[in-house]
């Protein structure tokens, strides 16, 4: 029964889905910096490689905001190396080539920027236990600093879980980047017993040791900066499920990850679950997270390497399908890693970015707000300039840090930190726009400053025709189409390209009574599914 529901699902959902405005969500990518692998490839040697290893970075970005990214997870602590000038822990050595060498810049820095200018959370990526090869640098200096703090298995160094003291280290780690960085999120990886670790204490003890150096790192955080977001990435599986087997390997039992109280506690604002599976082995357990978040944010990380042959032997439909029924259960989602999405890898990126995630975005606002912040202030004055190539939208601001720009009820500028904003493709005077204050809390204003109303445009003429093309009122629309073009169908667009409604083309009038009051892009279908352009049109209902 439950397989038959998924494959209802997947044949149901993908036109609703694709047809409807998203709702807030986390759209995240990890980014590791480990060996290189998505980033940096180059090594900051002199200037030049310094600015080549910027560039690499500002390119995929460029490629993960085309894709509906709002949340960056960049590895800043790799195995207790950091891409930031640390008081505590030596520079990570694929920034330059060599351990411990400071590559001429602030990475981190850099990256939070870049993030930022283009209106993207940037969360810290912490790995936690795992501190590398036991003659590292990272490894040697803790065992020289902190000896009792690190425990050997193989080759391999980690910090004991059961040490006393571990905790405050690691909480040590995280304060530093939380006080020195405009940072969105700290994002604990590894946060578990190692792969190994023969536990001997009672499980419940062990997981309340996990959960210490959790606690400890949730105050160090919260108490320097509230707004920054906490979160972890456990194992795939919380637990065995009623039906399901988790095969040996979950968060609750293997590995000490006491994620439900996490959540229930409000510990952790956000989670994201490593379930890169597929099957049985990922639909119950990802439902299973949610119906325990407590209103935590849940954010499934995809195994999206699996795409790549070298990797695994997934088809894309697996990746289309999971995603699609996360967003019918109001979950998130997370792509691990990177770089398998910005390759392309089965066509994925040009899937997401045409379609799942072709409209933008904000995450959920948090859920745990002290009591004393307020909900910030709307914007004044909001003046709209129109252009012969773009509008200019102008405001004045309040003390608050963000702000949101919406035409005509969709989003459409995210997290701006100026007060005008210029879009360089041309819109109707027809738009309302509205710039909607945010605080760091993800909270907007509540009552947003509106500029310019939604106007009937009586007739619009294409660039192309000589004559008029749409004319009509609030319930028909008349539209001239010449014998020589092929249409079966017209679909209305909202001006950020999603379809808002379909309808068979015999003749005009078009009824368009079910459409909502807005301003529309009108394409015709084709037998052969070829598209044109024929004009736009603004629909407002008249009060009376």
């Amino acid at each position: 029964m439950y397989r038959l529901y998924i494959l209802i699902l997947c044949f149901l959902l993908p036109a609703v889905l694709l047809a409807q405005d998203s709702p807030r969500e986390v759209r995240a990518a990890w980014v590791a910096t480990i060996g290189g692998i998505d980033w940096p490839k180059t090594a900051a040697t002199d200037a030049y490689s310094r600015k080549r290893q910027q560039n690499e970075f500002c390119l995929m970005l460029d490629q993960l905001q085309q894709a509906g990214i709002n949340t960056i997870l960049l590895q800043t602590r790799v195995r207790a190396t950091t891409i930031y000038p640390s008081a505590i822990e030596p520079w990570e050595g694929v920034l330059t080539g060599s351990s411990g060498k400071a590559p001429g810049y602030d990475p981190l820095q850099f990256a939070i920027d870049e993030c930022h200018r283009r209106g993207m959370e940037c969360h810290a990526w912490v790995v936690t236990i795992p501190i590398g090869k036991w003659r590292s640098a990272g490894c040697a200096k803790i065992r020289k600093t902190h000896p009792k703090l690190v425990r050997r298995i193989g080759d391999e160094g980690y910090l004991n879980p059961e040490a006393e003291g571990t905790a405050d280290y690691v909480a040590k780690i995280c304060r530093e980047i939380t006080a020195n960085y405009d940072i969105d999120g700290i994002h604990l990886d590894y946060i578990r017993y190692p792969d190994g670790w023969r536990i001997r204490v009672n499980r419940n003890i062990a997981r309340e040791n996990i959960t210490k150096i959790v606690r400890a790192v949730h105050h160090a955080v919260k108490s320097v900066k509230p707004w920054v977001k906490m979160s972890c990435a456990p194992v795939g599986k919380y637990s065995d499920l009623s039906r399901y087997s988790s095969r040996g390997w979950n968060a609750h039992d293997k590995v000490c990850q006491d994620v439900e109280l996490w959540m229930r506690t409000g510990l952790m604002d956000q989670i994201y679950p490593m379930m890169y599976f597929r099957g049985n082995q990922f639909y119950p357990f990802a439902l299973d997270w949610q119906e325990m978040s407590h209103g935590c944010t849940v954010v499934p990380g995809l195994g999206i390497y699996f795409l790549s042959p070298k990797e695994g032997n997934w088809t894309i439909d697996e990746v289309e399908r999971q995603l699609l029924v996360l967003r019918h259960h109001g979950m998130s989602h997370s792509f691990y890693r990177a770089r398998f999405l910005t390759d392309n890898t089965q066509g994925l990126y040009d899937w997401v970015t045409r379609y799942y995630n072709r409209d933008i975005t904000l995450p959920p606002p948090m859920l745990h707000v002290p009591e004393s912040a307020t909900i910030p202030e709307a914007p004044h004055d909001v003046v709209v300039k129109h252009y012969s190539k773009g509008d200019l939208i102008e405001w004045t601001p309040g003390d608050a840090p963000y702000y949101n720009i919406y035409a005509n009820g969709e989003l459409v500028a995210a997290r701006l930190t100026d007060s005008r904003c210029y879009f360089e493709h041309q819109m109707p005077k027809a738009v309302s726009y509205e710039v909607r204050a945010m605080d760091r809390y993800g909270r907007e204003s509540l009552l947003p400053d509106v500029a310019g109303d939604v106007q009937r445009l009586p007739v619009i003429t294409s660039p192309h025709l000589s004559y008029p093309l749409i004319t009509g009122n609030d319930q028909l629309l008349n539209i001239d189409i010449p014998n020589t073009l092929d249409a079966d169908y017209l679909a209305f667009e909202s001006l950020t390209g999603q379809i808002i409604s379909v309808v068979d083309f015999t003749r005009a009038p078009i009824d368009i009574s079910h459409l909502p009051d807005g301003v529309y892009v009108v394409k015709s279908v084709g037998r052969k599914d070829t598209t044109h352009r024929l004009g736009m049109f603004a629909k407002k209902t008249d009060n009376k």
